[in-house]
């Protein structure tokens, strides 16, 4: 199938999302709009997997700009795995919205953009060089702004003014990046093993690399430039579990391998000083950000603190260079996704059913919504990495890889992993034994008499994520399988 393709699935949705606001459905209507939008979305997902099995492997290029600066789209390993995670998460986490926005105002607005998102992550996965990821990594922040400062309130309007400023600003250091790949590599064409050519003896390359990978890495929120995730939470739970989980902060660690595994060669710029610079601010970020969310009180803020170590887990098996770290680090950003995922959506079926938004105030709440918390505990299991759940398998592959990288700083990282994950289970068990197991005169619901109404289009994505969780966890190898051909070049 010609590659041309690959425009459906990224232009079907935006274009069908805008047309949401046009059409105005009355906001009483929710049944017709959420017919609209699941039907959109699924569609979405068919023509994503028509690309995925039968067209061409063949770069193809939509329009020139310039000379070396062009959009060209094309499906390889990475883009493979990041549009398949997103085409099978984005439908289940769209029924979650539809009982989650029930009672809210502008919901055409709400789910015209929700779904324009989904178009624009699928354009980083299927870019072909640096100037495209570059020009839809941007429009992913015009299109999620809108949905982060939906409440329009003082929190949602702060939060959105600092995502923007924060990602357009990374963006900016990572045009830079850009630009060095068009100029002095071969269009900025994505190529494993890098398409620079012989030019690694240049400061500009080394400068250009750092400024790449932290612009990029605003989005995967490393640490000085993760303050804005926290921070977003402010937005619906259906908007922060696909910031948090799979769209925006996925985009960021995509882009880091794009940079490091497709534009330089990670021959070439293991040992480097660059290399070694990004590495301690990985490590920095992983441990400090878990502390963080042992500190933090609020249920969602805790989740994003998490998400902010997690991400650079990912980052660390990168930045490693070494087949097994990207193999390890791949494997956590799809096992990230599935559990992170499950835990926001927990926390977001607490929040939307209770009013409730505090740590002290779970206390007791586990018996009168036990679905909710069995899931929440079970993907809390898997985020730790306790044997049995696919967090495992991904943080075995990342200690592995970094004790094998025989460096100072993998073998520091992989300690450092170990730390993270005890604070893990201190800042997620925390959650599930406060739930089941209040202590004495702290229960906030002692006095209730029966559980909460059951909310199923909200329960649904939460039940099937748990149970992928467990079926990976219990049978890897098709998917770790999956990620030695992405890392072969296959």
């Amino acid at each position: 199938m010609n590659p041309l393709f690959l425009l459906v699935p990224i232009l079907f949705p935006i274009l069908f999302g805008f047309l949401l606001i046009p059409l105005g459905i009355p906001q009483h209507k929710d049944r017709l709009r959420n017919v609209y939008a699941e039907v959109i979305v699924i569609l979405t997902t068919i023509f994503v997997w028509v690309a995925l099995l039968w067209v061409q492997r063949e770069p193809v290029e939509i329009y020139s700009f310039t000379r070396g600066f062009s959009i060209d789209l094309k499906i390889d390993g990475p883009g493979l795995l990041f549009a398949g995670m997103i085409s099978v998460m984005w439908p289940l986490v769209m029924l979650y919205a539809f009982d989650y926005m029930k009672e809210t105002k502008r919901k055409n607005m709400f789910f015209a953009f929700y779904i324009m998102t989904y178009g624009v992550t699928l354009g980083i996965a299927f870019a072909a060089n640096m100037t495209t990821m570059y020009v839809f990594f941007e429009m992913l922040t015009l299109v999620t702004v809108p949905l982060v400062s939906y409440y329009q309130d003082h929190d949602s309007m702060f939060s959105a003014r600092k995502y923007a400023a924060y990602t357009i600003g990374g963006a900016g250091l990572g045009f830079f990046a850009v630009v060095a790949s068009t100029v002095y590599g071969d269009a900025g064409s994505f190529v494993l093993g890098g398409s620079l050519g012989d030019v690694y003896d240049s400061w500009i390359i080394h400068v250009a690399f750092l400024f790449g990978f932290f612009g990029f890495g605003v989005k995967a929120a490393l640490f000085p430039v993760h303050d804005w995730l926290p921070t977003a939470s402010a937005a619906p739970t259906p908007v922060t579990a696909l910031l948090h989980a799979v769209a925006v902060v996925n985009s960021g660690v995509f882009a880091i391998v794009r940079l490091v595994w497709y534009t330089f060669d990670p021959q070439k710029m293991i040992g480097t000083w660059p290399q070694q610079t990004a590495l301690v601010f990985i490590i920095f970020t992983l441990v400090f950000s878990a502390g963080m969310a042992q500190k933090e009180r609020h249920f969602k803020r805790r989740l994003a603190y998490s998400t902010v170590s997690n991400l650079s887990y990912m980052l660390f098996g990168i930045l490693l260079m070494t087949p097994a770290g990207l193999e390890a680090g791949l494997l956590h950003m799809l096992f990230h996704g599935i559990i992170k995922m499950t835990l926001f959506l927990c926390a977001g079926v607490f929040m939307h059913v209770t009013g409730r938004n505090y740590m002290y105030e779970i206390n007791g709440v586990g018996r009168w919504m036990p679905t909710t918390f069995v899931c929440f505990t079970i993907a809390a299991f898997s985020l730790i990495g306790i044997p049995g759940f696919c967090g495992f398998v991904s943080k075995w592959y990342l200690i592995t890889a970094g004790l094998e990288s025989d460096t100072v700083l993998g073998t520091v990282g992989a300690f450092a992993l170990i730390i993270a994950a005890f604070l893990c289970a201190m800042y997620t068990l925390n959650i599930s034994v406060r739930a089941f197991f209040p202590m004495h005169k702290t229960d906030q619901f002692a006095d209730r008499k029966k559980p909460f109404p059951p909310h199923v289009l909200m329960l649904i994505p939460i039940v099937v994520f748990c149970l992928v969780n467990m079926i990976i966890g219990v049978h890897p190898q098709p998917v770790v399988r999956l990620m030695q051909w992405i890392t072969s070049g296959i």
